[in-house]
This record gives C-alpha cells, sequence and structure tokens, in this order.
C-alpha cells in the first residue's frame, strides 16, 4: 500500500460506514512533492454526483486562516496596520456611541486573530435580517455579552470589516491564487447541506448563515477550494514563497493558550492528531474540513469531506476522523 493510500484508509472506513459522503485528502511537501486521493460523492441528493479532485469544498472557518490571517498579517507586514493597535485604527465607528467605555474599542487586531476577546463564540445574526451593509452596522454598534475567551466568528467577523475599511475593497478582491475564491466558485461545487433557513440543498453558495445574509465575502467564512488551492497554499507557508518570514512566525508562535494569530498550535487531543511535530499549526471548518501544516517535518495535509451533506444533525464522527488522518499521515509519510 502506497503511502497516500495508507494516510486515505481511515476516510476510506469512514465512506465505506456511510458516515461521510465524500472525501478528498492532500498531501504536499516544501520541495513540491504532492499526493491525494479521493473517494466517494459530492452529492447525494437532489441528485447523485461522484466527488472529483476538481470539486471545490466550501472551506467554512478553514477561511479564517487561508484568507482572513493570511490578509491582516499582510497588512500588518506592509505597514497598514500594528496587530498591538485597537481595531478602532480601522474601524473608527466601532460602538461609536460610547467611546469612553465600551470594551470593543479597546481590542487589538491580536486579540481577534487569537480569539483572546470576550465575544460569544457564535450569534444568529442572519435572524435580524439580509441587507449586508445593515448587518456589518449591527455588528459594529451593538453591545456584545461579555465571556470568558472563546473560540468566535465574531473576532474573525471583525477583521473581515477591518480589512475592507483599509483597502477600500471586498474581501474577494483580494489575490488569493488559483484553486481558492470566495463564492460562487467558477467549477463543479460540493453540496452542503438541506438549509433549514434557505429551504433547498447548499451548492456552490456559503452554507454558514450569518456569511451568507452579510453578502457571502465575510472574515469568519465565505472561502471556497479545491484540494489542489489548499495545497497551493500550504506548500507557500511550508517553503516560504507564500508568507513573510514575520507573518510565518506570527502563525506559529503562541499568543492565547495553544493559539497564534489565527491558527491552533498541536495539543493534547487537538484535531491534527498526536504524529505530527510539536512545530505543527491547524484549522478546521464546520462544514467537514481542515488543513495542517508541520514545519518540523516539512509536510502539510488538508482533509476535505462535505460531512454536513444533507444534513449536520448526524454523527459523522469527524473529531475522530481528522485526528486518526494526522496520526496515518504522519505514520505513511514518517
Amino acid at each position: 500500500m502506497s503511502g497516500i493510500d495508507a494516510a486515505f484508509a481511515p476516510a476510506e472506513r469512514y465512506l465505506a460506514e456511510g458516515r461521510i459522503p465524500g472525501a478528498t485528502l492532500g498531501v504536499v511537501t516544501a520541495d513540491g512533492q504532492r499526493w491525494t486521493r479521493t473517494a466517494g460523492m459530492a452529492a447525494l441528493v437532489p441528485e447523485a454526483e461522484p466527488l472529483t479532485e476538481d470539486h471545490w469544498f466550501d472551506l467554512a472557518s478553514v477561511s479564517k486562516v487561508v484568507a482572513t490571517t493570511t490578509m491582516i498579517l499582510t497588512l500588518a507586514d506592509r505597514g497598514a496596520l500594528d496587530l498591538d493597535r485597537p481595531l478602532t485604527d480601522a474601524i473608527p465607528d466601532l460602538r461609536q456611541y460610547d467611546v469612553a467605555n465600551a470594551a470593543e474599542r479597546r481590542l487589538t487586531f491580536r486579540d481577534c486573530l487569537a480569539h483572546r476577546s470576550f465575544f460569544p463564540a457564535v450569534e444568529p445574526i442572519y435572524t435580524y435580517g439580509d441587507d449586508p451593509d445593515r448587518l456589518r452596522a449591527f455588528v459594529l454598534q451593538r453591545e456584545w455579552r461579555h465571556g470568558p475567551p472563546v473560540y468566535s466568528d465574531i473576532n474573525f467577523i471583525l477583521l473581515g470589516i477591518a480589512i475592507e475599511r483599509i483597502t477600500g475593497r471586498p474581501l474577494g478582491d483580494w489575490p488569493l491564487g488559483k484553486g481558492l475564491s470566495f463564492g460562487p466558485p467558477p467549477g463543479p461545487t460540493v453540496a452542503t447541506e438541506r438549509c433549514m433557513w434557505r429551504g433547498r440543498v447548499l451548492k456552490g453558495e456559503v452554507h454558514d448563515e450569518n456569511c451568507a445574509a452579510m453578502g457571502g465575502q465575510t472574515g469568519h467564512a465565505g472561502l471556497f477550494g479545491t484540494v489542489a488551492g489548499v495545497l497551493d497554499f500550504a506548500r507557500g507557508l511550508l517553503d516560504g514563497s507564500g508568507a513573510s518570514p514575520a507573518m510565518i512566525e506570527a502563525m506559529r508562535t503562541p499568543c492565547y493558550e495553544h493559539r497564534t494569530c489565527g491558527w491552533e498550535r498541536k495539543f493534547a487531543g487537538w484535531s491534527g492528531g498526536e504524529g505530527c511535530s510539536d512545530e505543527t499549526i491547524g484549522h478546521t471548518g464546520f462544514t467537514g474540513t481542515g488543513l495542517w501544516v508541520d514545519f518540523g517535518r516539512g509536510i502539510a495535509w488538508t482533509l476535505l469531506t462535505n460531512r454536513v451533506h444533507p444534513t449536520r444533525h448526524f454523527d459523522s464522527g469527524i473529531f475522530e476522523l481528522r485526528p486518526e488522518t494526522g496520526d496515518a499521515v504522519a505514520a505513511a509519510f514518517a
């Protein structure tokens, strides 16, 4: 059995058990070697469609690292922002009716990147309407309930608004490279969920409700990618061609517990498994996606599934499949 076949074996088992419809695994090294395997279905309903390596996946929260974190760190590298300055440098109207006391006005870019703010994990923003400009205003002016630091989409929604303000352009105008695009993607697309809110199976449109209501291009979600596009991005981090040394250092250096600027570092029980080196960073997406970059071993892998198709309300086993796959990659490409 080849290395990539052995690494793909956990996903094939989950496919055979009917826990996920389809899966693609891609592995790349710093010197450009790459391997991919694909099996299963891009869609089961309303029409069956086999999955291919050309299909675009809704990357969900992997958007946070591939797009938003990279954009913020690039702007910092260019001197357009200071990571340790408040968000109000870019968003002066943040909580503008309480400039003296609003805690949101003291949050820095790095606070949001590392999820060390007080925001709730998620908020059903889409239930307040579907006018993107009005919803952005709602996010900026709301007095958010405070709690202990948790992984929060609100952090990255604010970072996306900051990027829009600094550049004067929507996020989709940022050059991301072939195989990466804010939706709708320019090719065959993997189906996600039969959405109760929208009343249809989503295919080629963003799964995340808040992102959809805010126009489909936000800091926390909205990016689509092919396995080749994600691997190209990962190799750019491994060989340094896709980010400056300062950007890569920010992605690798802990800011708060196991979180860096945007990413997670390896910790006990994390999604990347135990076989990778301690110099590994990673991030996952709700739709069933994930990307892990092991700088210590010079290898990266992405596991792309449509585990929410046709519904999220099913035990796909994704939280077990991810570390199993990471350990299989580590063993197969030792």
